[in-house]
């Protein structure tokens, strides 16, 4: 058997949040500074990594021009690797190392703006005078957000790379920045799966026994390379027996790998989804098998070390996604790589029963991801953020 066969409106003089529904809604994010003197607005938090390019961040900043007086506003995007709260400095904060930091001045404006984007130019339709447009962008070279899962008792330790716009107003940007004039918001850089996948994982392995005349043959193979999260893998399984021995057990799992290469150039391998079968394979016989694995973060969530896609505030997650790399990256700026492969194991009796059994494995390489979502026009949903 192949595996082909197997197989939201916001008015002005009324600031209350108001909903809108439509085919397709759009969250407009909003969030204001606790002296009211910026109101950061965006259409989206996660902007997609094309690998050879990455969407620019765009909003809008409303100014209180009667709050920030003669100071000057700015906006940041900062991309930043935290090492979790066991690695603290002296003074007891948590070590972080910046990646990329990017500040444009916004008001009063410095330069003549570029043509608007079909956000900004709704935005400031309604927002007025006193909404000024903004454009970040990210270079090629950084990574995407991911984090490691802590222990369940650690959940404030998290390891992983993050990214963050911020808006504020202040006399000079090189002072340190008071909470009460700034304001946050996540977002997360992030892959989908590519258009064209890769050829059809398979493999095959011979394994020649002491004793035996002939040997044992092992193939697997999965229907794509590219399986999106929560979809079932159907991995098919054909063992030929040729030897005088019992194939007792055939156990199919996947394996996340996950490379920290910014500070040691660590491997995590996590299994994050595994089924076995008793079905036995007697001497000089043959068996084709289907066994399907599920990879989820639901079945995982104890498990210290696995690697997710990045968080915004309480938003639940999945496992990370596999990293794609452009060709000739610096990988030791890449913060932590991802990677899937399903092992394939056979469970073979020995002379002396179970005492003497041995394995014979294999692997496949795949991909786990995010469909590429379809692009929403901006419907005017307004959503407050706290």
């Amino acid at each position: 058997m192949s595996c082909t066969d197997a197989s939201r409106h916001h008015s002005i003089s009324d600031i209350s949040v108001k909903y809108v529904r439509t085919t397709k809604r759009h969250v407009i994010y909003r969030k204001v500074s606790h002296d009211k003197a910026v109101t950061i607005y965006l259409g989206k938090r996660d902007f997609i990594d094309h690998v050879e390019s990455v969407e620019s961040v765009d909003g809008v900043v409303l100014v209180d021009p009667d709050i920030v007086k003669e100071k000057k506003v700015y906006v940041t995007l900062t991309c930043a690797f935290r090492y979790g709260q066991e690695d603290i400095d002296i003074i007891g904060l948590t070590f972080r190392k910046d990646l990329y930091f990017h500040r444009v001045q916004i008001y009063p404006s410095l330069d003549k703006p570029g043509p608007l984007t079909t956000l900004q130019e709704s935005l400031i339709n309604k927002l007025g005078k006193n909404a000024y447009p903004f454009v970040l962008t990210f270079p090629d070279y950084l990574p995407c957000s991911v984090c490691l899962q802590p222990a369940p008792h650690e959940v404030e330790k998290c390891c992983g790379v993050d990214f963050e716009v911020k808006a504020f107003s202040t006399d000079d940007p090189e002072e340190r920045i008071l909470k009460k004039h700034s304001v946050r918001l996540l977002i997360r850089k992030i892959q989908y799966a590519p258009e064209v996948a890769g050829p059809q994982p398979h493999a095959e392995t011979t394994w020649q026994f002491f004793l035996s005349k002939k040997p044992l043959h092992l193939k697997a193979c999965v229907s794509k390379e590219v399986f999106y999260h929560g979809e079932p893998i159907p991995v098919t399984v054909t063992v030929i027996n040729n030897t005088e021995k019992t194939v007792k057990k055939i156990t199919v799992s996947v394996e996340q790998v996950a490379n920290v290469i910014l500070y040691s150039s660590d491997f995590y391998t996590k299994t994050v989804a595994l089924e076995e079968s008793e079905e036995k394979v007697q001497p000089n016989s043959k068996l084709t098998k289907i066994i399907t694995v599920l990879p989820l973060l639901a079945n995982n969530r104890v498990k210290k070390g696995i690697a997710l896609d990045g968080k915004l505030k309480d938003e639940d997650t999945n496992l990370a996604s596999t990293t794609i790399i452009k060709d000739g990256m610096d990988r030791t700026v890449l913060g932590i790589l991802v990677a899937y492969k399903i092992k394939v194991k056979l469970t073979v009796s020995g002379l002396l029963g179970d005492f003497t059994s041995s394995d014979v494995s294999m692997e496949l390489p795949f991909r786990l991801m995010h469909p590429m979502q379809d692009k929403t026009n901006i419907a005017g949903l307004l959503c407050d953020l706290v």
